[in-house]
């Protein structure tokens, strides 16, 4: 007998070891099962709203806006103002030599306090109220009380009258909160169709897993019975190896429609934000049925709805308006300044206090202005080639607005088409599928009974699988069609009963 080496009963053993170790090791590796996490479509909707980054971003913008729109109308309101003064003067004593005049030292104390209201009206006018009033000393006289309230005005007749840089500001102010309004509705409604459009992907990915996976339990089962067959001598080998290419084509496609599975898994945990850490323990499990609830939309009703409801519609004519605003602003500024101002007050010199607040009250000493300004340009260049730029970029904006109306008729147009088609399909491959069925259980009992062979059987057999699964496909297809219909007519929120309010 021969002897055995020591060093390849060591060798042998530690490959054993080191085997049972990778064994071990992978047996540790193996990631645990998901959790199914049942989810339905309304909840997917809301947790998508909830977690998206962007739109809370854009839900920000309106509330900026308002701010700001607010800050412009604090451009009405009055300004309060306040000084107090003191003033001192020491004069030496002197000789007034033409004269001969002799005149002491003197020292002039006056204490001063001028309170002011101004502010301006959204006519363009301005005003400032004043009510200086003033103590006067000088040593060795009697004191003196001096006041002279009055209010200023302007009021412009041309320029700056029915609109003014401050009222042109919040117009415009305006219009950009509207368009920010409408950019975040638009912005949810695509989120909304997002989510939907995965959901429906989502339950087909999951359906047609079933449909590969039946197709392979069907393909072996065939391939063990003509295995069998192939053995008492009742086949021949070559349908053996029709049936094991068959098994594993099935098996290749079933792993297609896992990965495909796994991808819309995936698609559906972005919309939905889900943190990093439950990304790979929860396997999205969708529970609303796939179905097709028959829908006939009529074109001509649709495009009215999109061409009333469409936010990038909304928001073309806004731009449109907000050029309009532009527009009103520049040719105001065509004009010259013409301004009618005025003033009145009055005046009063006593020797108290009291005595001069009473002849204020009194009116015994009135003081009053009126005028007309004007300023005209020479030339206007400036003002004159702005309003002819605004009005080409009005023209340029109806034309983009036209633009725009058209993509939306034709995108509603290809929709109605889409639905009505898809609708068509549902029940043609519902048809095809059940046709399968028969046909391959009807070739089935003709192979039991010897009139037909196993290259038929399997034929009809993927044809059975490619019906099945263009059915799920054709369910899914048409539920998303429905939703791209709803978004282009901007009936998204109202179809999902979601209510969009703006703080």
């Amino acid at each position: 007998m021969a002897k055995r080496s020591p060093k390849l009963f060591l060798a042998a053993l530690c490959a054993v070891c080191l085997l049972h170790d990778w064994h071990g090791a992978a047996a540790q590796q193996t990631p645990p099962p998901k959790k199914t996490w049942e989810l339905g479509i309304d909840e997917a909707i809301r947790i998508a709203l909830t977690n998206n980054l962007d739109i809370r971003i854009s839900r920000l913008n309106p509330e900026m806006d308002q701010y700001a729109l607010t800050g412009l109308r604090g451009a009405y309101e009055p300004s309060l103002t306040y000084s107090m003064t003191h003033d001192y003067n020491s004069f030496p004593n002197g000789v007034f030599t033409q004269a001969g005049l002799y005149y002491n030292s003197e020292v002039q104390q006056i204490n001063s306090y001028t309170p002011g209201l101004s502010g301006s009206l959204p006519s363009g006018l301005t005003y400032n109220l004043t009510a200086p009033f003033s103590e006067q000393n000088v040593r060795g006289s009697q004191d003196l009380y001096n006041t002279q309230p009055g209010i200023t005005m302007n009021q412009p007749l041309l320029k700056n009258f029915w609109i003014d840089n401050t009222r042109y500001q919040i117009l415009l102010g305006r219009q950009t909160l509207k368009n920010d309004q409408l950019a975040l509705r638009l912005q949810i409604m695509t989120v909304i169709y997002n989510v939907k459009a995965a959901y429906y992907n989502l339950i087909y990915a999951r359906e047609n897993v079933k449909v590969e996976q039946a197709a392979v339990d069907l393909a072996e089962e065939t391939f063990h019975e003509d295995e069998q067959k192939v053995r008492v001598g009742a086949l021949a080998p070559l349908d053996e190896k029709q049936a094991e290419s068959q098994a594993a084509s099935a098996h290749s496609d079933l792993l297609t429609a896992q990965v495909n599975l796994a991808a819309q898994e995936n698609a559906m945990k972005t919309l939905l934000t889900v943190p990093m850490g439950q990304w790979g323990e929860m396997s999205p499990l969708p529970t609303e049925p796939l179905v097709a609830v028959p829908a006939h939309p009529l074109v001509l009703e649709c495009w009215r709805a999109g061409l009333e409801k469409r936010p990038d519609m909304l928001q073309a004519k806004l731009s449109i308006e907000k050029q309009h605003i532009t527009l009103k602003y520049n040719f105001n500024q065509l004009f010259p300044e013409i301004d009618l101002t005025g003033s009145y007050g009055r005046n009063a010199t006593e020797p108290t206090a009291g005595g001069a607040l009473d002849s204020i009250r009194r009116g015994t000493y009135p003081s009053y202005s009126y005028g007309v300004a004007m300023t005209i340009p020479l030339g206007n260049t400036g003002p004159r080639n702005t309003y002819k730029s605004a009005r080409a970029a009005l023209e340029q904006l109806l034309l983009q607005a036209k633009k725009v109306e058209q993509s939306i008729v034709a995108a509603i147009d290809n929709d109605v088409k889409t639905v009505d088609a898809d609708l068509l399909k549902v029940d043609i491959t519902r048809k095809a599928r059940l046709y399968a069925e028969e046909a391959l259980q009807a070739e089935q009992t003709r192979l039991e009974h010897g009139k037909s062979t196993s290259f038929i059987v399997l034929q009809l057999q993927n044809n059975l699988t490619s019906s099945r699964s263009a059915e799920i496909r054709a369910l899914a297809d048409y539920n998303i069609a429905l939703e791209q219909l709803a978004l282009d007519e901007g009936a998204t929120l109202e179809e999902n009963h979601i209510s969009l309010q703006v703080r």
